[in-house]
């Protein structure tokens, strides 16, 4: 049986959307209460049966966050609490922002989708040179250039400077033509920075704090090594040895490749990015501009076999920075992300106008859980209601 939590939260969407008078809307406005209580007991038991040093969340409906809290430490060992503000390392969800960037300077021109890579980096070259007029800049935002998956993060992780790596690429070929195949990268996704400074003048960092933190105001949101430690309010890596969460020190390697793993955010700050996504920011994310981010590149059939989401995924893609699931009957727009201590999840449905984000200070795979069982137990409760909707609809009409 399903929690309270995710019979309340269909009727609370209900009760909103519909209510007419002051009762309604008490109901609705003691059903998100519940909703609130329950997901909060949910997602803390969860983290203390596991240990978890400290972990955030965000719930976001519509045009607002409607759920917020924060777990546990900032790092393990010392008094400081993790709330709603506390910022961690995003890891991999920092490829959302660079999707969202992207498309921003590609609709002004800057730059076309369809350029060639070697248009700005004539050095840049594949084995077999007949590759290099293939790659575009969409492949490399897609993930679809067709190199194996993750190539040379061996030598991020190892800190090899960006200059140091892309001669590599010259010995080896991508797995299919570019377009025509999924392989998750790094340092060919981080390459859209290079793009970036060559055509607009500016850093990557400098252009997502223009034209994406600060219009959006995400209060503590930053990018890069400098931006997490100016932070007082951060939470700090753990990874996992000898059955404990240790505390370790904040790796510095793939800062160096901002549009794949640079930012740093708080779940606050992330619930307005869901909001944007959601489409209630048209000034910064138009609706032409969300279409073209979350449009189907490439299928990614991997993940299709990925633990706890396996049970409910039915099609799989990667759009610009986004991935796009099909959970059962309904889409979800969806990264993950994770890096040395860190983990964080984010995931929302346009057509449902929900979003969670989840963010953790711990390499643990129960982010994976926690998604999956919100995702699975709220949209069958919505799917439920709406049924029993129109059986009461017919059954009046009878």
């Amino acid at each position: 049986m399903k929690p309270l939590f995710f019979i309340v939260l269909a009727l609370a969407f209900n009760g909103f959307a519909q209510a007419s008078d002051d009762d309604a809307i008490a109901q609705g406005e003691n059903e998100l209460a519940a909703l609130i209580a329950d997901f909060e007991q949910y997602y803390a038991g969860k983290l203390s049966e596991q240990d978890i040093p400290g972990g955030a969340y965000a719930i976001v409906q519509g045009n607002k966050i409607i759920a917020t809290a924060g777990f546990g430490v900032r790092e393990k060992g010392l008094p400081e609490l993790v709330d709603p503000n506390t910022v961690f390392r995003i890891a991999s969800v920092s490829k959302t922002f660079a999707g969202g960037l992207t498309s921003i300077l590609a609709s002004e021109g800057n730059f076309n989708w369809d350029d060639k890579l070697v248009k700005y980096l004539p050095d840049f070259s594949f084995k077999t040179k007949k590759y290099n007029s293939q790659l575009t800049l969409e492949h490399l935002l897609s993930q679809s250039t067709g190199v194996m998956a993750n190539a040379y993060d061996n030598l991020i992780e190892a800190n090899v400077p960006l200059d140091k790596i892309l001669p590599q690429f010259s010995k080896i070929d991508p797995l299919c033509n570019p377009g025509q195949c999924y392989g998750y990268q790094n340092v060919l996704f981080s390459l859209i920075d290079q793009v970036i400074q060559k055509t607009t003048k500016k850093t990557y960092a400098q252009l997502l704090e223009e034209r994406i933190i600060k219009p959006l105001q995400l209060p503590t949101a930053s990018v890069g090594l400098d931006g997490f430690f100016s932070t007082e309010n951060r939470a700090m890596p753990h990874v996992r040895a000898r059955g404990k969460w240790h505390p370790t020190k904040v790796a510095e390697s793939y800062y160096h490749f901002s549009p794949a793993a640079g930012v740093n955010a708080s779940a606050i700050d992330l619930g307005y990015w869901l909001i944007a996504q959601l489409g209630h920011n048209p000034k910064v994310l138009s609706e032409e501009l969300l279409k073209t981010i979350t449009k189907k590149r490439v299928k990614t059939r991997r993940d299709l076999r990925r633990k706890e989401w396996r049970r409910y995924l039915t099609d799989a893609h990667y759009a610009l920075g986004w991935r796009v699931y099909q959970f059962g009957q309904d889409e979800l727009i969806y990264h993950g992300g994770w890096v040395q201590g860190f983990r964080a999840e984010i995931a929302y449905s346009r057509e449902h106008q929900l979003g969670l984000v989840m963010l953790m200070n711990a390499e643990s795979n129960l982010i994976n859980e926690l998604g999956t069982y919100f995702w699975s137990g709220v949209l069958t409760a919505i799917h439920q209601q709406q049924q029993d909707k129109k059986d009461q609809l017919k059954a009046n009409a009878d």
